[in-house]
């Protein structure tokens, strides 16, 4: 099954706003796991399983809002994130 198709059943079987409470909960797991492997209870596979999740959840909310909308989103932010960037980089230049 297509990914679209995919998105599609999940909100036809489940609703939207249960998949805002999955994508939540899938958040929520990837936090847990990364907190565990910082303190070495779990190892690296547990972090890649949640973060497929929570990347299939990502998947599904950009589906559901439109795939456009967060992609002008994504370049906005990654605009700013290169110009802190390189504000970072020069400040880091001046301290040498």
């Amino acid at each position: 099954m297509e990914l679209e198709q995919l998105y599609r059943s999940t909100v036809d079987v489940w609703g939207e706003q249960a998949q805002y409470d999955q994508a939540v909960e899938e958040c929520a797991e990837l936090i847990a796991a990364l907190m565990h492997y910082r303190r070495e209870k779990v190892d690296a596979q547990q972090v890649i399983d949640e973060l497929a999740d929570v990347t299939l959840m990502l998947g599904q909310l950009t589906w559901m809002f439109g795939k456009e909308r967060v992609e002008e989103a994504v370049q906005r932010k990654r605009i700013k994130l290169d110009d802190l960037m390189e504000r970072e980089n020069a400040q880091g230049a001046k301290k040498l």
